[in-house]
């Protein structure tokens, strides 16, 4: 009966050490994946025309790279990042044809393809 009792208590207490870790996940500091950015440049584009070249030049790069055997079968996270950004690059197009300027995906766009590329080299 003791043992039972010892073992309901063990997992009592793993249970609420990991639901207050899950909370301090949580509501801590997020991970900057954006440290190579800075400021985005995409942003900071006035003109809508050349808003929408750049994303689509950095969506076909981050599609090239999430389709080459070479990035697939790496042991480098270029595929991981490079899915990412052709994701994010394809959403900020989309709401670039309709003329709407969505700083968040704008932002994700740029900061991904960076780390795609950083982890090229």
């Amino acid at each position: 009966m003791k043992s039972t009792e010892k073992l309901l208590g063990a997992a009592l207490l793993l249970a609420v050490g990991s639901t207050s870790q899950a909370a301090d996940i949580i509501e801590g500091r997020s991970v900057d994946y954006c440290r190579t950015v800075g400021t985005s440049n995409l942003v900071l584009t006035d003109n809508i025309v050349d808003l929408r070249t750049q994303v689509v030049k950095l969506m076909d790069e981050s599609v090239a790279a999430a389709n080459s055997p070479e990035w697939i079968n790496s042991s480098r996270p270029v595929f991981v990042w490079a899915s990412e950004a052709k994701v994010a690059c394809g959403m900020a197009y989309g709401y670039l044809k309709t003329n709407y300027r969505d700083e968040d995906t704008l932002n994700k766009c740029e900061c991904f393809h960076d780390r795609m590329v950083e982890y090229m080299n």
